[in-house]
């Protein structure tokens, strides 16, 4: 059994999907595994991952902007706003979605379908620089 945890960093550039794929499959080819599962964690309460479609940008747009009607930054009975109107909407997207995610690998890749991507889902309107964990375990 193989265990490898790698961390690294990712720009945002404000509210929206980074696709971070790449990054994710480069720790996998590096740890070596041919089959077992690669679990992503992003370290962050205003920020989030996703699974979604990667060739079609206009599907996480409305993400994006399903997810700015669902909790809207104008909510006027949210207490937690110290750091702007974005704050306290930003923790909720978080909530509704996930922190981490876990895909299986066989024959030593990640087993997502053809049109799948890993995101990391930006809720703050200003850019961050946030940290991803990723561990692989398998044999």
């Amino acid at each position: 059994m193989t265990a490898r945890t790698e961390t690294f960093s990712i720009r945002t550039h404000g509210k929206g999907t980074t696709e971070i794929t790449r990054e994710v499959a480069g720790i996998v080819s590096r740890a070596g595994v041919g089959n077992g599962t690669v679990t992503v964690f992003v370290k962050h309460t205003s920020a989030s991952l996703v699974i979604m479609e990667n060739a079609d940008p206009s599907a996480r747009r409305d993400l994006e902007l399903f997810f700015d009607k669902l909790v809207p930054e104008t909510t006027p009975w949210f207490i937690h706003t110290q750091e702007g109107p974005d704050d306290m909407p930003s923790h909720i997207r978080m909530a509704l979605t996930r922190t981490s995610e876990v895909i299986p690998i066989m024959d030593g890749r990640m087993t997502l379908g053809t049109w799948q991507g890993i995101f990391l889902f930006e809720h703050r309107r200003d850019p961050h620089r946030r940290e991803i964990a990723v561990s692989v375990i398998g044999e």
